[in-house]
């Protein structure tokens, strides 16, 4: 309905993870199992067997521990979520071609949920026209509304901050085609 008073494109998209960020649990296991022995070899009497084996029993049990989704996610640091939820957003802009419509004027708006992310990502046809808070603004509205568990509503509240701009914009022309379709993706 927004997309009848433009000739805008907006495309949503909603992720539940944009990585799964396996190595993080091994790497740290394995970070944290090379310490085993400093404190083995400098306190204690234990024999190399007995701390070689407490060594790889101590990997083992974080990187199988470390390894449940809550854990895994925690410990990656948060650059390096925004970093992958991002490329992710730059990716399905692409895969759903929102760059190829007629005018250049679609629009993304993107959630991944396990990396607490949004973001907005408009096509060269409009990113010259509109400013960044525009954007910002759908973002924020987003956010709020996934903090009152209103996931729902807040997709609805960005498409018509960013459909009141479009139809500032961009208009609908004589034949205003729905270039891609009306639906949220579920990745």
């Amino acid at each position: 309905r927004t997309e009848t008073a433009t000739s805008g494109e907006i495309f949503c998209v909603l992720a539940r993870a944009s990585g799964s960020y396996r190595t993080y649990p091994l790497v740290f296991a394995l970070l944290i199992g090379l310490l085993v022995p400093l404190p083995l070899l400098y306190l204690t009497f234990t024999s190399a067997i007995a701390i070689y084996a407490a060594q790889l029993g101590t990997a083992l049990v974080l990187a199988l521990l470390l390894n449940h989704r809550a854990l895994r996610f925690a410990i990656v640091p948060r650059r390096v979520k925004h970093d992958r939820a991002h490329a992710e957003a730059q990716k399905q802009f692409a895969a759903h071609g929102l760059h190829q419509t007629q005018a250049r004027t679609g629009v993304l708006i993107f959630v991944s949920l396990a990396e607490r992310y949004v973001e907005v990502v408009a096509d060269a046809g409009i990113s010259g026209k509109v400013q960044e808070q525009v954007w910002d603004e759908a973002v924020r509205a987003l956010i709020a509304a996934i903090k009152r568990d209103e996931l729902g509503n807040g997709f609805i509240e960005a498409i018509g901050i960013c459909g009141k701009v479009l139809a500032e914009h961009f208009p609908p022309g004589a034949m205003n085609k729905d270039e891609l379709p009306n639906r949220l993706i579920l990745l």
